[in-house]
């Protein structure tokens, strides 16, 4: 009689995981990763669930501005959370607004965690002057607030090149000024990992069987260094989100035929005092919400990935 060996496949081995385990008896991470997922469905298909195209000027009517949600009185039922100063529809602007604020936060974080990874292993594997020139560059940034750095970086692209310029290439702007505000944070926590995991027996191993450097950095260390990682980049995306409100409503960020859920904020916060609260409060909640549940996953993760503190 043979016995056959089947090997169960990677997502039976995800199933039968600590980490699917643990998510499953945690009903607070069941319903913020639900909530990111619908509002990543939102943005990810948002021509297809939106109700209406806020780009479309011929679909926009100057007549219809400023109504309020359906539940009020002058409302109208086409447009469920009313419309904005220039008769756009909230709910799809919101829509649309997601889109553009999870593309920034989620490339934003990517060109971090490029950027931060690179240095932050670079520092800590090799020691002495690089690891130095580097940390002292972070330090540096880090004594200066982000969103100092991302005005400055911003004014000095806007005075550069012109503010047309910087309005038709926004998206790609703000991902370079957030991702160059926030990198110290990756490279610096990398590098703590680095220097535990370069003392390692494996790495020595590696050395002496005679693989290079940039081998031993990316296909060795950095491998045991994913878990921090991935609580960072967690928590980065939530910052890189607010750090895109925040320049937005400064005047900063988005332009505002380029609705984000910032510059839907900044628009209507110069009706709020006249009755038309909906236009700023409907994307504040929808923000707010999104950073929420975002942060209470990177805290879940945190948790998880240090069993010290996990008491799921």
């Amino acid at each position: 009689m043979t016995q056959t060996n089947t090997t169960p496949s990677r997502w039976q081995r995800f199933l039968d995981s600590d980490f699917f385990y643990h998510f499953k008896r945690d009903k607070v991470a069941i319903a913020s990763f639900t909530i990111f997922m619908v509002f990543l469905l939102l943005a990810v298909f948002a021509p297809l669930v939106s109700p209406t195209n806020p780009y479309d000027l011929m679909a926009i009517d100057i007549m219809d501005s400023e109504l309020p949600p359906v539940w009020m009185e002058w409302s109208d039922p086409r447009f469920l959370l009313g419309t904005d100063n220039q008769g756009r529809d909230i709910l799809s602007t919101i829509i649309y607004g997601l889109r553009i604020s999870l593309t920034i936060g989620l490339c934003a974080v990517g060109l971090q965690l490029i950027l931060g990874t690179v240095i932050g292993l670079s520092a800590g594997y090799f020691g002495g002057r690089i690891d130095s020139f580097f940390m002292r560059i972070a330090d540096i940034q880090l004594s200066f607030s982000t969103m100092m750095v991302a005005i400055i970086v911003s004014a000095i692209f806007k005075a550069s090149f012109g503010s047309e310029f910087y309005s038709q290439y926004a998206i790609l702007m703000l991902v370079v000024i957030i991702g160059i505000a926030e990198w110290p944070q990756y490279a610096r926590t990398i590098r703590a990992s680095v220097l535990a995991e370069k003392k390692k027996e494996y790495v020595e191993a590696a050395r002496v069987m005679g693989f290079r450097s940039p081998r031993i950095m990316f296909r060795h260390i950095l491998p045991n260094c994913l878990s921090p990682i991935l609580v960072i980049s967690t928590v980065q995306v939530a910052n890189a989100i607010m750090s895109e409100a925040a320049l937005s409503f400064l005047g900063l960020g988005m332009p505002v035929d380029q609705p984000s859920l910032g510059s839907l904020i900044s628009i209507g916060f110069n009706y709020i005092f006249s009755g038309a609260w909906w236009i700023t409060a409907f994307p504040g909640i929808v923000l707010v919400l999104l950073v929420l549940v975002i942060n209470l996953l990177g805290d879940w993760l945190r948790d998880v990935f240090n069993p010290k503190i996990y008491k799921g």
